[in-house]
């Protein structure tokens, strides 16, 4: 056989094999892919049921669709907005991307796992219709043969109506329509195109540029899309001017119980199962008892030292195994549904000090171990104490009772600023902290979310936990998509140094700063925080097995007067915890409080989760 020919045959032979390859290949995932019947059918919202921790139903807010609506009946920026930022090359393509799926698999065979899809809005609709949200070389195949289906069978505009009517755009709303009655309050032909920009952008992270809860990211990232518009040649230089300069008015939201808290289950959750549509059932840790009492509290602490009007409060429960109980994010959830309690991040100032007594009584101090409080200058910095008072030789426990910033400089200084630094990541706070001698007073933001959970560990014996609002998810077939990881019980702290400490915080509240938050009966640790010209003021504590934090502040960050975390957070806290205390129902067990010589250094208790029960 001539050469040519061989050649020839052995490469006809290759492509066959090859052809063969494929089609068994698409063969092998196609076998189940899933019924497209019914595609047109109207799309109902998945039902999202959250149970509180015993079982019972919580009201759920908003999860809806709105009208079907089609090309035609909306301003032609509304799919423009969409598509500048998801798929530029829409009309071009065949339902998938090949440069941006070359891309992509680069990124996974890099990273050794389903990382990034390089996916068209053909390919997000062949996965918001019929797939699950596993990350998973098969899924993304099907995902791309339902793509080109999609394209087989239905126009450009037709794929771009269903998704627009399917797609999720946050805040329980599936659907232009929807999203735009829940954002602006008015249906989505009626858009302007400033809106229509903010919309596109929750595409890429309906929680967090939400313009109800981050109203910042989210009209930067409106800004972007409208850049992008004018990049592709959809809108003017004149449109996108126009666009920038007229202001974008929030419809008022509607309201449900403890709605800060449904917010942030639901953010969670779709974090947890990546966007999956279906219906689901989400057991939560929630306590309405406990929320009622946080609510009662706050609005009696509030009767009693009363606050400006534009001074927010936010305040978290939780139990001493992370659980969050209830959730206030601010005075009036109407107003503003910004979580304050989850998302704010705000100096804790004192409040952070018992991490320096801790990393104290780690290294081997002790609670009588004395310390000089006076004036100290450590470079050019020099804190003073609180009406600059100084009390000169104290013992550590009176150092934290009267949170003397002097003193507790020296602890800090005496300790190393490294240990105290490794007890902050030990007890759970993961932002940055700062290298310098003020880390003692606590500069580095934490929410007050975060704060509870350090808080957590000192309840329940000195082990580190993870503040959660979800323990389980699953759909309404029974398939559970998520499950709590049962707590391994890393040890922050020593049971004694963590008994020491809540003797310590316990002084606080006796005869310290704390005194208002005092609860009659019952043992309360805890300690007051006040930052620099009083622009946050705190409370956080535990008592009976249930940790409770309080802030007060501006969202401006700007002075509160004469405000202190020994006023009305403490007063708050007081008044939500001995509410809470009630609807608990605690065991009636008395612990006597543990000395510093009766407890093991190395074993926790086992009892350490009911410690501060009636005194």
């Amino acid at each position: 056989m001539p050469l040519v020919l061989r050649y020839g045959a052995n490469a006809g032979a290759a492509v066959l094999m090859g052809l063969a390859a494929l089609a068994v290949f698409v063969a092998f995932f196609a076998r189940d892919l899933p019924s497209t019947d019914g595609l047109w059918a109207r799309q109902r919202a998945p039902k999202i049921a959250l149970l509180a921790i015993d079982g019972s139903p919580m009201p759920v807010r908003g999860v809806s669709t709105g009208a079907p609506v089609r090309l035609a009946d909306l301003p032609r920026y509304v799919p423009e907005a969409v598509l500048a930022v998801e798929d530029r090359n829409f009309y071009h393509h065949i339902g998938v991307n090949p440069l941006s799926v070359l891309r992509a698999a680069i990124v996974d065979a890099r990273a050794g796992a389903i990382r990034e899809g390089g996916s068209t809005i053909t390919q997000q609709l062949a996965k918001n219709l019929f797939l699950s949200p596993e990350r998973t070389l098969k899924r993304k195949v099907q995902e791309l043969l339902l793509a080109l289906w999609l394209e087989r069978k239905f126009t450009k505009d037709e794929i771009l109506t269903l998704y627009l009517n399917r797609v999720y755009f946050g805040a329980g709303a599936y659907g232009v329509d929807a999203a735009s009655r829940r954002y602006f309050g008015k249906p989505a032909k009626d858009l302007k195109l400033g809106e229509a920009a903010i919309l596109a952008a929750l595409l890429k992270a309906p929680s967090r540029l939400s313009p109800m809860n981050n109203p910042d990211d989210a009209g930067a990232r409106a800004g972007l899309v409208i850049n992008e518009m004018q990049e592709a040649g959809f809108i003017t230089a004149q449109e996108a001017r126009a666009a920038r300069a007229e202001p974008v008015i929030l419809a008022a939201p509607d309201s449900a119980n403890a709605p800060y808290f449904t917010d942030y289950v639901l953010q969670e959750a779709r974090e947890l199962t990546d966007d999956i549509d279906a219906d689901l059932v989400i057991q939560t840790t929630f306590d309405p008892a406990m929320q009622a009492a946080l609510e009662e509290g706050l609005a009696a602490g509030l009767r009693k030292e009363p606050l400006a009007e534009d001074i927010q409060a936010a305040a978290v429960i939780l139990d001493a195994e992370g659980g969050v109980r209830a959730m206030i994010g601010g005075r009036d959830y109407a107003q503003s549904q910004f979580n304050r309690a989850a998302q704010a991040r705000r100096q804790p100032g004192s409040a952070f000090k018992p991490v320096v007594y801790l990393a104290a009584l780690e290294a081997g101090y002790a609670p009588e171990d004395r310390v000089l409080d006076a004036p100290v200058t450590i470079g050019s910095w020099s804190p003073a104490n609180y009406n600059d008072r100084y009390f000169g030789e104290v013992s550590l426990t009176t150092a934290l009772q009267h949170s003397l910033n002097g003193a507790t400089v020296r602890v800090e200084e005496a300790v190393g600023r490294t240990r105290v630094r490794l007890m902050a990541r030990r007890l759970g706070i993961e932002g940055a902290l700062t290298k310098g001698p003020a880390l003692a007073l606590g500069v580095d933001a934490v929410s007050p979310l975060e704060l509870g959970g350090v808080y957590a560990a000192f309840a329940n014996g000195g082990f580190r936990v993870a503040p959660h609002a979800i323990d389980s998810i699953r759909t309404s077939d029974g398939e559970v998509l998520y499950r709590r990881p049962t707590a391994t019980g890393e040890a922050a702290a020593s049971f004694r140094s963590v008994a020491m400490l809540n003797d310590m915080l316990a002084e606080v509240v006796k005869g310290g700063t704390g005194r208002r938050a005092a609860i009659s009966g019952w043992r309360a640790c805890g300690k007051t925080g006040t930052t620099q010209d009083s622009r946050d003021a705190w409370f956080a504590g535990h008592v009976g097995g249930l940790v409770g934090v309080v802030w007060v502040g501006r969202d401006d960050n700007a002075p509160m007067r004469k405000i202190t975390g020994g006023g009305a957070p403490a007063v708050i806290w007081h008044e939500a915890m001995s509410r809470a205390l009630l609807a608990h129902q605690a065991p009636a067990v008395r612990i006597a409080p543990h000395s510093a010589g009766d407890a093991p250094s190395d074993q926790p208790d086992p009892v350490a989760a009911l410690l501060q029960a009636p005194a």
